[in-house]
């Protein structure tokens, strides 16, 4: 963990959370931050294959497993080089990132392309400080993403199987030493929030503020 800055990662299967928690995490961060906290996600359409991985995602175009995850790799450095790492090395600032190298672990590893395969495409990529992996159960993220109104995208199914696949991902970085706490994603969104909260408070430097009116939320 850097004493001048923080990169916090929000992970999950699709249907847990990761945005609303992200953005809402953003908004109370912003109250003490302001211009020192950032919220983006991945894959980033303003970098590298941005657009043509959005592409994929929606269908319009296919690759390769092998293709994508190098798309994956390349679009993560320069979003790490273009905006996160620019923004994290001008003093105590904070980045949230609404998916990251986990998401690669699960959504690019297949048959011919492992986990460490994807991880050694990416070896060059920043650690986080923190990850907030939410964990929901498969039955529950299929339910919400049933209620939205857009059509799924490429990999939005197979719940069951991607639960598995997380947990590994998530065993595999861990071990590699990252810090990955898990909140669980299946009660209303208030409680939720609350926990992702607490898992924050808990693994944040000193000089990380939260306003305490908000943590009554």
């Amino acid at each position: 963990m850097s004493d001048g800055s923080f990169f916090i990662v929000i992970e999950g299967v699709d249907g847990a959370g990761k945005t609303a928690n992200a953005w809402q995490l953003f908004d109370i961060l912003f109250q003490s931050h302001s211009g020192d906290v950032l919220l983006t996600s991945e894959p980033d359409e303003d970098c590298l294959l941005g657009g043509e991985l959005r592409k994929v995602l929606a269908r319009q175009i296919s690759l390769s497993p092998v293709m994508l995850a190098q798309a994956f790799a390349i679009n993560r450095m320069d979003h790490l080089e273009t905006f996160i790492e620019p923004f994290l090395n001008c003093g105590r600032r904070i980045v949230i990132c609404d998916r990251y190298l986990l998401s690669s672990l699960v959504y690019q590893a297949t048959g011919v392309i492992s986990m460490e395969d994807v991880l050694a495409l990416n070896r060059w990529a920043r650690p986080p400080d923190l990850t907030i992996f939410l964990r929901i159960s498969p039955v529950e993220a299929a339910t919400r993403l049933r209620r939205r109104l857009t059509e799924p995208d490429l990999f939005e199914n197979n719940f069951s199987q991607r639960a598995a696949k997380y947990d590994a991902g998530v065993a595999l970085l861990r071990e590699k030493g990252e810090r990955i706490v898990e909140v669980d994603a299946n009660p209303p969104f208030p409680q939720v929030f609350d926990a992702v909260l607490s898992a924050l408070k808990d693994n944040a430097p000193d000089w990380l503020r939260i306003q305490p009116p908000l943590l009554l939320y």
